[in-house]
């Protein structure tokens, strides 16, 4: 066999592989429509959100700069009184929702058989409870909390009302991020006589963890935001109050709908209560993935 050789006698390399059939024209022509179509819906996509986003800042920035805004009277006590009152009541829900959750999801993706009655009932009841509207969840545990057990409103009631719409998501997304762990980790880990409960607590949840603590904050974006629980649940007060077991509680959503129900005059208080709880939100979530990433395994 010959081989041909070219001007500075080397053996010339060949562009396409041998077997390699090129990309019909009708084929190239189809890939870049479609990169164009995606590219369009991602733009469009951007759109409201980046109008949303300038919105917000241009109508709320002018009350946040104030700092009468954060000890104002005639709103309430002011800015600071509804952040207390919101992050205390966010707390008691992230508390009960984030173990019990994960914990749902590990039996769900760990132990369970899922065809197995427990799990198929489990699984059932999580999306049940994704699909429940706020002001459902807010009036079930007013008939439970007032009507039958015939306790007062409180900030620690809207917590409860806040766990019944954290739970399923939490769940949801725990379970995801856990399917996604290789099973080599689990098998390698099994096969060095490590118990499963020590391999679930030590290797697959670290793994997992930055996953798993964006659905947490998702969570707990979308229940500090709810204004039904807190207009049902709990009544508003200037003063501001540390304990969520006894009494009246403000919070920023239930401070929108106050100073909204004030008319026209008031919508700067509504544009700054809804930048300060983007603003409050933002901050929770970024202060959360530092510290997922500073306690997730580091790759070498």
């Amino acid at each position: 066999m010959s081989i041909t050789l070219d001007d500075h006698g080397a053996v010339p390399v060949k562009n396409t592989p041998s077997g390699f059939t090129p990309l019909s024209r009708r084929r190239t022509v189809t890939d870049k429509v479609v990169r164009v179509l995606v590219l369009a819906a991602l733009l469009l996509a951007l759109v409201p959100l980046v109008w949303l986003t300038i919105t917000l800042v241009s109508k709320g920035i002018g009350p946040v700069i104030d700092p009468e805004w954060w000890t104002k009277p005639q709103i309430r006590g002011g800015a600071a009184n509804a952040i207390i009152g919101t992050l205390i009541q966010t707390a008691l829900a992230a508390v009960i929702s984030v173990p019990l959750g994960i914990l749902v999801a590990i039996y769900l993706v760990e132990y369970s058989d899922r065809t197995s009655p427990m799990a198929r009932a489990t699984t059932f009841m999580v999306d049940i409870l994704s699909g429940v509207p706020s002001i459902v969840a807010a009036l079930f545990v007013y008939a439970a909390w007032r009507t039958t057990l015939g306790m007062e409103r409180s900030g620690f009631v809207v917590a409860i009302a806040l766990v019944l719409l954290m739970v399923p998501l939490v769940v949801r997304s725990t379970e995801e991020m856990l399917k996604i762990v290789p099973q080599d980790l689990r098998e390698a880990s099994y096969a060095l006589g490590i118990p499963k409960w020590k391999t679930i607590a030590a290797i697959v949840l670290p793994t997992a963890l930055s996953g798993i603590v964006t659905g947490v904050m998702l969570a707990i974006a979308r229940v500090m935001g709810e204004s039904a629980p807190v207009l049902i649940l709990v009544g508003s007060t200037r003063a501001t109050n540390w304990n969520p077991f006894d009494g009246s509680q403000q919070s920023l959503p239930l401070m929108m709908v106050q100073e909204y129900g004030k008319g026209p005059g008031s919508f700067d208080n509504v544009w700054g209560s809804a930048l300060t709880l983007v603003i409050l939100v933002a901050i929770i979530y970024f202060g959360a993935k530092v510290v997922s990433k500073a306690f997730s395994p580091q790759q070498s």
